[in-house]
């Protein structure tokens, strides 16, 4: 489980900025709390704010985090166009409204702890980015019945490194083979490094919905459950998801498209719903249902996937086109232990005000995004947040109602649209 996000210099977040997803000694639903050695931690951080206040801003730090530990291979050694191009892609974005940040080089860090089951291990990992490639990258790691101390498994600045917690053997062919645009851990997952396929194969665990961008939103809605062609258990596991906020889709036909070289294409999906005035059934094309049917479809198969695996989800605007009451369907998932076995956790941002009621999430589940006047974002939690009497928030406050009057900040800065006002002559 992810037990802490370390970022900064990315986009609008200048500073410092930490997401924490360790519980802190409050009261309210301590059902939600997994713990695991001991560490107490939470599956849900709900990110609220104004908007281009940086809550997607967090979604993308973490998302390249990820992707650059994927797929650091591809970014150096060749001096081929695609190659370049490559590099040039996944170059960092560092906050640009500053003279010595813009040049400066960013950071991505990650604390996580493994499985009771695989001996409960603590993992701290990240690196540091810059236009040129990685200027920094560490592994450490502590076991369950360590408190504090952490052990190094390697460590790189520049030219210099560090890889005495590695197999000996293999010590060598890291330094030989490691190029400046390559993560170590990327490198070491490809040699077969047990220690370091093991951090690789963690984020590989994490998905990604972002409903906001148009483009990701087509190609998420192209996506289909791994099997649903010619797996009648999987077809049926679709038909119960759907049934639980549409309860009309009784079946699923499913089509698989000959291309011209008769080879198999893309599937034709139907939506089977029973007629009113008979025992016979009639079929639409998926693609012609509701808007919100058509998201929770997109969102069925990387559901399942961080279920099955325990990974962290990440949604950008979860609460588009949704019913709120589907949205809390949704988010309950993941707090309900008979349903979330694997600790699967879900780290999502939403403008619905009511999901702040209090009778959903915890004050350490709850966190705000501002962009204050220089264009910097900040990312605190409801739980640390101290009003302007050096109180901290009480469980038995209206944060619905005082979000919106301003209390927490995060919240867009509103003037009349005075310019639509017809002029007197």
């Amino acid at each position: 489980m992810l037990l802490q996000f370390n970022f900064k210099n990315f986009k609008s977040f200048k500073d410092d900025t930490t997401l924490d997803l360790t519980s802190t000694r409050i009261s309210e639903f301590s059902n939600h709390v997994v713990t695991i050695a001991n560490e107490h931690i939470l599956p849900v951080a709900a990110i609220f704010g104004a908007n281009a206040s940086g809550k997607s801003n967090v979604q993308e730090a973490f998302r390249y985090m990820v992707t650059y530990v994927l797929q650091s291979l591809n970014y150096g050694g060749n001096d081929s166009l695609s190659d370049k191009k490559n590099i040039e892609l996944f170059k960092p974005t560092p906050f640009l409204f500053d003279s010595e940040s813009k040049n400066d080089e960013s950071s991505f860090e990650v604390y996580f702890i493994d499985s009771e089951e695989n001996g409960a291990k603590t993992y701290n990992y990240g690196f540091t980015v810059n236009n040129t490639g990685v200027c920094e990258e560490w592994l450490n790691y502590r076991s369950k019945t360590s408190r504090k101390e952490f052990k190094q498994i390697f460590y790189r600045k520049g030219n210099d490194y560090d890889f005495s917690g590695l197999p000996k053997k293999i010590q060598e062919n890291l330094k030989i083979s490691l190029e400046k645009e390559t993560l170590v851990v990327s490198l070491g997952a490809k040699l077969k490094i047990e220690k370091l396929k093991f951090v690789r194969d963690w984020f590989l665990k994490n998905e990604f919905a972002d409903f906001g961008k148009p483009i990701e939103n087509f190609f998420l809605s192209q996506l289909v459950p791994k099997g649903l062609a010619d797996n009648k258990d999987v077809q049926q596991k679709v038909i119960n998801y759907f049934a639980t906020f549409d309860p009309s889709i009784i079946d699923l036909k499913v089509d698989v498209l000959k291309s011209d070289n008769d080879i198999d294409g893309n599937l034709r999906i139907a939506a089977v719903h029973k007629m009113i005035d008979s025992e016979e059934t009639a079929s639409i094309p998926l693609q012609n249902e509701s808007a919100g049917t058509l998201k929770m479809f997109a969102l069925y198969p990387m559901l399942q996937s961080v279920l099955d695996t325990g990974g962290v989800f990440f949604i950008d605007e979860l609460n588009a086109r949704l019913h709120p009451l589907l949205v809390r369907a949704f988010i309950i998932t993941f707090l309900d232990k008979s349903l979330n076995v694997n600790h699967a956790q879900l780290i999502f941002t939403s403008h619905d005000s009511w999901q702040l009621n209090g009778n959903l999430l915890r004050r350490d589940e709850i966190w705000f995004t501002e962009k204050d006047r220089n264009g910097v974002s900040n990312l605190y939690s409801l739980a640390d947040f101290v009003d302007e009497d050096g109180t901290k928030i009480r469980k038995d406050e209206n944060y619905e109602k005082n979000y919106l009057l301003g209390k927490y900040g995060a919240i867009p800065t509103l003037k009349h649209m005075d310019m639509f006002k017809e002029r007197a002559k």
